[in-house]
């Protein structure tokens, strides 16, 4: 399954992009999940060939995933892939380009539910949905945060 979202910010690109890579912050979007980094890189920007573990209550369920960075271009982009965790696959692309004078935070969010068949189920059931609603409340985060003047 593939989720495409496109966030319109006012701010700057680096800061846009720097608060997408902002561990601090990812821990405060998603806080309705209790999801904290336990491993790897747990606080700062994530950088290139950096690994990060989370853990977090999902559908009800206490989860640990691992995601490493494998594609950084500064301030244009940059791609965490899971490494470890309860899907078959997760790749998030994050890209970053201006607009006139905002920056447009697109999200290109693909994963493959374990299963089969059911977990195809699932996807169209309600993990889509699922996924796609945490990260609009993500990326609502960096918006507040990137157009305000508060730091990291």
């Amino acid at each position: 399954m593939t989720i495409e979202l496109s966030t319109a910010i006012n701010a700057p690109i680096e800061r846009c992009f720097d608060l997408a890579r902002s561990i601090g912050l990812h821990v405060e979007s998603t806080s309705q999940t209790g999801e904290q980094a336990i491993a790897g890189r747990t606080s700062g920007l994530i950088e290139l060939d950096e690994t990060v573990t989370w853990r977090a209550k999902h559908l009800g369920i206490w989860q640990t995933l691992t995601s490493k960075i494998t594609q950084f271009d500064y301030p244009n982009s940059f791609t965490d892939e899971m490494i470890d965790g309860a899907f078959k696959s997760i790749r998030h692309q994050h890209v970053f380009s201006r607009d006139d004078d905002q920056t447009i935070m697109k999200d290109i969010f693909m994963f493959e539910s374990p299963f089969g068949l059911l977990g195809k189920l699932a996807n169209h059931l309600f993990l889509t949905r699922y996924m796609e609603n945490l990260l609009k409340k993500r990326n609502a985060v960096i918006k507040r945060a990137a157009e305000s003047d508060r730091g990291f």
